[in-house]
């Protein structure tokens, strides 16, 4: 024997269950303050952190390639030293690529 909701008893749990999600949204608030730096600064950090993880993908990708250099002389073979070479030398390009934008003013 379970008492049915009437459409008034509905709409009062309706509104009561609104009253508290809106009470504990405005109760439950915190300010964010923000930090009195310049905007500048943060841009640079970015840039920084940005050209910290291509650095680390040149440095990987440099590993590669004397790995490949190390593996062609073992074996004697032509196309897999070019290729190797080729990786070391674009592994040092990405992972310099920062200051080498720097030596020519881009930076």
């Amino acid at each position: 024997m379970k008492h049915e909701l009437t459409p008034r008893r509905k709409e009062r749990r309706i509104m009561a269950v609104w009253t508290s999600l809106v009470l504990t949204t405005a109760l439950f608030t915190t300010s964010a303050f923000a930090a009195d730096s310049d905007p500048l600064t943060i841009v640079n950090n970015l840039s920084d952190f940005i050209f910290s993880c291509i650095k680390a993908i040149g440095i990987i990708i440099l590993g590669w390639g004397v790995v490949q250099l190390g593996m062609s002389v073992q074996s004697h073979d032509a196309t897999q030293r070019t290729q190797g070479v080729l990786c070391l030398f674009g592994g040092l390009l990405i992972a310099f690529a920062k200051e080498i934008l720097t030596a020519i003013g881009v930076v």
